[in-house]
């Protein structure tokens, strides 16, 4: 939790809580001072709490560092957490898909799209995701989630550019903490973060930089094995609970992108309906 908050705190500028920019600071971040002030509570309590020397916090401590340090929700939930308490709105694993994402997505039938789960798992992809990703619906267990395949399975990567696989790598595990801090350690964000733990020494060094984070706009080149590289958008839309989300990818008209879209489009597998 020290190094959590340190971390956060670091990754802040003045300007983003409404502070001053101030004169010429020897340190990156915002001031243990200021975070105190910002949190409604005494400097030495908080430098206690990052110097590993302080008491639990409360729960009220908890949100009230929370607000200051401007997290998301996966980060607020995820602090709840290692500090031993229960997260306010505890998000499980999704089970049923999204009725207001399906509705969505049955309108989108000339780029890919689809549903993902909090773990990175396909619960409904449309025919042009198919021609892009492959069918997973096919797919079990631990072997559902991208981010259990990312790191266990070396065909997984070979639809990024070896240059981008690093970032992707990051992002992976970034999405996981933002599930496991939601969900928590007996969820089953909790089993694939042990089995990764076992499985993937990347993994492993990965998770102890405790990146917490969600994506919710990105851009990306594909590789698919007949088209080649494809350069896409991709933008996400969660659920008000953020435990699924509708991934839809395109292209700028006129672009490269998206002339290799719709050639794509050429090759649903035959019969496919507008998703599966």
């Amino acid at each position: 939790m020290a190094d959590f908050l340190r971390r956060r705190r670091e990754a802040l500028r003045p300007e983003d809580v409404g502070l001053p920019a101030g004169t010429r600071r020897r340190a990156p971040g915002l001031r243990r001072e200021e975070v105190s002030a910002l949190a409604v509570m005494s400097t030495d309590y908080y430098t206690r709490l990052e110097q590993q020397r302080g008491p639990q916090p409360s729960e009220q401590m908890l949100g009230a560092l929370a607000r200051a340090l401007r997290l998301t929700g996966e980060e607020r939930a995820y602090l709840f957490r290692i500090a031993g308490r229960s997260a306010p709105e505890q998000v499980a694993a999704a089970t049923r898909v999204a009725p207001q994402l399906l509705r969505v997505l049955d309108r989108l039938d000339d780029t890919p799209a689809l549903i993902l789960s909090g773990l990175n798992e396909t619960l409904v992809q449309n025919a042009m995701a198919v021609a892009l990703f492959g069918d997973r619906s096919g797919l079990t267990g631990l072997a559902r989630s991208e981010i259990y395949r990312w790191f266990t399975d070396a065909s997984e990567r070979l639809r990024y550019p070896e240059g981008d696989r690093d970032r992707q790598s990051r992002a992976q595990v970034a999405n996981l903490r933002a599930a496991y801090g939601s969900m928590g350690p007996r969820s089953r964000a909790g089993e694939l973060v042990g089995a990764l733990l076992k499985a993937s020494a990347e993994f492993a060094g990965l998770w102890e930089r405790h990146e917490v984070a969600q994506r919710y706009a990105d851009h990306k080149t594909l590789i698919h094995p007949e088209l080649g590289a494809i350069e896409v958008d991709c933008q996400a839309l969660f659920t008000e609970d953020q435990s699924q989300a509708l991934l839809v990818l395109t292209a700028p008209p006129g672009s490269e992108g998206f002339e290799k879209l719709q050639v794509l489009a050429t090759l649903r597998p035959a019969g496919a309906g507008s998703r599966r």
